[in-house]
């Protein structure tokens, strides 16, 4: 292997030109220590960095790889797409396809609109609330991250709480001063916030089951209260999905809580990741009635140059061809409690505190004797001890996410030897 090729070689190039070395800064090693790996290439469950050392990847590009990486179908889905052309500033067939596809899965939905990002279907899903409703106010929860639109970018864990930071700079006090922030899970102040500011609240919200704080679930007390208030006041619940749509079940996590929570539905829905496969798409929706303000019906501006773009659209559309396959979630399930468990029983052979959950292909787990339920629990679990095990892991061919404070992600292409070698890989790390 030439220098010029290794991990630490292309950082210090990559430092140079780029600020961190990185693109996005849950790629960075600032957390957990150390030099970022540059990946290659990836087939299946397997990435592969410049240096040529293989890994049992278990972040998935941050979840969309559901299918595992170069998966057939979705290949020669995106080559002939590709071939047709890359992006026509005009509609296409495709786009009705994934809309129609997405429709299909999601009861709550009943339009939906393309974008490219998740922080853009975000903010558009936010905006949109606002215009709908005639109102300002909004909450969100501490820990739960929505896209890095000013007005989200408060207490948003993921690579915010990684580096230390309750918010961002450049984000001014009155940008955010409609923005009330709770704690996950607080019915207290779930109660107080609505009967304080409830005839101003435009919308609330929520990672379902949030991603960027580890993986801690809402409550279904706390879930039917937050139902139960938004209807009440006339505010709009929005459940973000970028992370969980398709992910933790065929219908994402409102269908999860649809069979807790008679009738429960959310009124918007924002989606990322596993509808498109891989590739730059996202989307929101809600009800037709909502949905009927966004231009160039109503009153409420959105707009994007690639949005639709036909060869994403193409993986999505592939993408959620094959994950709708009779059996395809139960045998995803599976292998994920399969990790989870088998991380959990390493940590009690090797004596260390550890918990885990999972649900479809996502789990996390927290070096403490509980389950967290809020952002300020988690930010109290065993840092340390994570930064050893993540480096641990690493040597041993693991790719786990480089931060305390995110999910993993299982795909189908993990098989039963690729979690026996990790769970194996867990206890050597645990005891070393």
């Amino acid at each position: 292997m030439s220098t010029s090729r290794s991990n630490a070689a292309l950082f210090e190039r990559a430092s140079g030109v780029i600020p961190g070395g990185v693109n996005s800064p849950v790629r960075a090693f600032r957390a957990v220590g150390g030099t970022p790996r540059f990946i290659d290439r990836a087939q299946g469950a397997y990435m592969w960095d410049a240096e040529g050392k293989r890994y049992i990847d278990y972040i998935g590009s941050w979840g969309p790889m559901i299918l595992g990486h170069g998966h057939p179908a979705v290949l020669e889905a995106v080559q002939q797409a590709a071939r047709d052309g890359f992006s026509f500033g005009a509609p296409t067939e495709r786009e009705i396809d994934l809309a129609e596809a997405i429709i299909a899965l999601v009861p709550s939905v009943e339009q939906i609109r393309l974008v490219s990002s998740g922080t853009e279907a975000g903010m558009s899903a936010l905006r949109l609330a606002r215009g709908a409703t005639g109102r300002s106010k909004i909450i969100k929860f501490e820990g739960c991250y929505h896209g890095h639109a000013d007005a989200l970018l408060v207490k948003a864990g993921s690579g915010l709480a990684t580096f230390g930071f309750p918010t961002s700079a450049g984000v001014p006090a009155e940008v955010v001063q409609h923005t009330l922030v709770l704690e996950y899970n607080n019915l207290a102040q779930l109660d107080e916030a609505f009967a304080t500011h409830g005839p101003e609240m435009a919308c609330v919200m929520i990672e379902p089951i949030a991603g960027n704080m580890n993986f801690v679930r809402a409550s279904v007390p706390f879930m039917t209260r937050l139902r139960e208030l938004c209807t009440q006041h006339g505010a709009l619940l929005v459940f973000d999905e970028v992370m969980t749509g398709f992910r933790v079940a065929l219908g994402g996590a409102q269908s999860v809580y649809a069979q807790l929570i008679p009738g429960f539905k959310p009124d918007m829905s924002v989606f990322g990741k596993v509808i498109g496969g891989g590739m730059p798409l996202a989307a929101f929706g809600g009800t037709r009635e909502v949905m009927s303000q966004l231009a160039p019906l109503g009153p409420v501006y959105q707009a994007g140059t690639l949005s639709g773009n036909p060869v994403a659209t193409a993986c999505g559309l592939a993408t959620l061809k094959e994950i709708a396959r009779p059996g395809f979630f139960d045998a995803l399930s599976a292998s994920t409690r399969s990790l989870v468990e088998g991380l959990s029983g390493a940590a009690r052979n090797a004596g260390v505190p550890l918990v885990g959950d999972s649900e479809g292909g996502m789990f996390g787990f927290f070096f403490a004797d509980s389950l967290p339920q809020n952002y300020g629990v988690v930010m109290g679990t065993d840092k340390e001890r994570f930064n050893r095990f993540f480096h641990g892991m690493l040597d041993r061919g693991v790719y786990l996410a480089p931060a305390l404070y995110e999910a993993g992600f299982v795909s189908a292409a993990h098989s039963a030897e690729d979690i026996a070698a990790t769970v194996q890989a867990a206890g050597e790390a645990l005891r070393g």
